[in-house]
């Protein structure tokens, strides 16, 4: 028979049963154990306690005063423990507060629409949701799930594709027929292009010229901090801009942008991932519910409508 690795949580748990079975006989084949091993242990109980819980001398059990009281307070503090693994059990339904950061052109276009779905599935989970371009640091930030826009670098957090999305070059059709629409990536140097304030790998934009792969610069009389900035530019004829089309999809759909010199498009992509901690293995409920639903739901190709 193994023996029970017994420690004070333990002894509590083989009291409360002696006296829910009634006797020791009853608790030992209940606990699987035998009445001497249950005798000694309820004895050590005492002995540590310095006071008798069970009266011995009658044939049905008999509790004292002392042995009432400390019965009482055992079933609390094991149900206590029962809750406090129930709440952090991987297994639990989700709840709790969970905190994720997105950069901001997924953020408007795909995580807010898709909240209301989120919050009607795990009503018991609080969304602290928020919105930035730049990459933060998911420890100190504190934040549980964070959105990537971009090539992956390595990294002890783990990480879910969440999809892929084309690059493209787009102005709004005022624009260009205001300036006239680029026929080739050397025309750009007669054209307003929106760019970033914010340091990146390749400040140039990159074309497939005669076959081989060239970057060149995109000059223009504004730089932005993000690139929802970036499209709002352009929706108002401010320049040509160069996005993914997760973020401007819908756009190009309804005629707002039009793509240019799309014969010249390398066919680059901007991977997006959500990533977390992994905590070895084992996530708390909300975060795995959250991350599942980021990959059930979001289709970058069909962003949900936003509302005005």
């Amino acid at each position: 028979m193994a023996r029970l690795d017994i420690n004070r949580s333990g002894e509590m748990e083989v009291f409360v049963r002696v006296v829910a079975e009634g006797g020791f006989s009853a608790a030992a084949r209940a606990l699987r154990m035998t009445p001497s091993a249950i005798s000694k242990l309820v004895a050590r109980l005492e002995a540590r306690l310095g006071t008798r819980l069970v009266n011995r001398s009658t044939r049905k059990l008999q509790l004292t005063i002392e042995g009432a009281a400390f019965h009482e307070r055992a079933l609390q503090v094991l149900s206590d423990l029962d809750e406090a693994e129930r709440s952090v059990a991987t297994c639990a339904v989700p709840r709790g507060l969970l905190r994720v950061n997105s950069n901001i052109p997924f953020g408007l276009h795909h995580l807010l629409p898709l909240m209301p779905r989120f919050a009607a599935a795990h009503p018991e989970v609080v969304l602290d949701i928020s919105l930035s371009d730049q990459v933060i640091d998911l420890m100190s930030e504190r934040a549980e799930v964070a959105i990537r826009v971009g090539p992956m670098r390595a990294s002890q957090l783990m990480a879910r594709k969440l999809g892929e999305s084309h690059m493209a070059l787009v102005a709004a059709p005022a624009y260009l027929a205001r300036r006239g629409t680029p026929q080739t990536p050397a025309d750009l140097e007669n054209h307003n292009c929106v760019g970033f304030n914010f340091a990146r790998e390749c400040d140039a934009w990159p074309f497939v010229i005669d076959g081989a792969r060239q970057n060149l610069p995109a000059h223009g009389n504004a730089v932005v901090s993000d690139g929802e900035a970036s499209r709002r530019l352009a929706l108002a004829g401010q320049g040509i801009t160069r996005l993914a089309h997760f973020h401007i999809g819908r756009d190009i759909a309804d005629g707002r942008l039009v793509p240019v010199l799309e014969a010249y498009n390398p066919g680059d992509v901007e991977e997006i991932h959500a990533v977390y901690v992994g905590h070895g293995g084992r996530l708390p409920a909300r975060v795995r519910a959250f991350i599942d639903f980021l990959a059930a739901t979001v289709d970058l190709a069909h962003p949900p409508p936003m509302p005005d």
